[in-house]
């Protein structure tokens, strides 16, 4: 019987490949257990069509990584921190501030968990990169003063 898999089965294939089962395997596990559908014309059907919108919504994915890459990649950032006599920071600047000033100066919204950058402890401009998508990223400038 050929099968649909749903979800990786081990030692059969993995999720969304079209394979062959025994007829009682796939009865009496795959099925039941919802981890494939039999694969009839209607069911093949739906299987391109997901396979067409989830390469639909990387591709949209990509673009708009594309778009905040070219509004962020060489820009820079300020931002404002207290400090005492010494010229240390009260704190850090963080890849939170970092995400924050993104979204305030640039219009391009970033999370802070896809911004590396050392915590900055003084004043003075630092590198700072924002990974957007898989092999996409944006280095970005931070500066920081009063």
């Amino acid at each position: 019987m050929e099968v649909i898999l749903k979800a990786d089965v081990k030692g059969l294939g993995k999720a969304g490949e079209k394979v062959k089962a025994s007829d009682g395997y796939a009865r009496n596990y795959l099925l039941p257990k919802n981890l494939a559908v039999e694969a009839n014309a209607q069911a093949l059907t739906e299987f391109k069509n997901s396979e067409s919108s989830k390469q639909h919504k990387i591709d949209v994915d990509i673009a708009n990584a594309e778009a905040s890459k070219s509004k962020l990649d060489g820009r820079t950032v300020s931002i404002k921190a207290k400090a005492g006599q010494n010229g240390k920071l009260f704190g850090a600047v963080t890849a939170k501030d970092v995400a924050e000033a993104v979204r305030s100066q640039l219009s391009v919204d970033v999370d802070k968990k896809k911004i590396s950058v050392d915590d900055i402890k003084s004043f003075g401009t630092y590198p700072a990169t924002v990974k957007l998508y898989q092999n996409i990223t944006a280095s970005i400038s931070v500066e920081v003063g009063e």
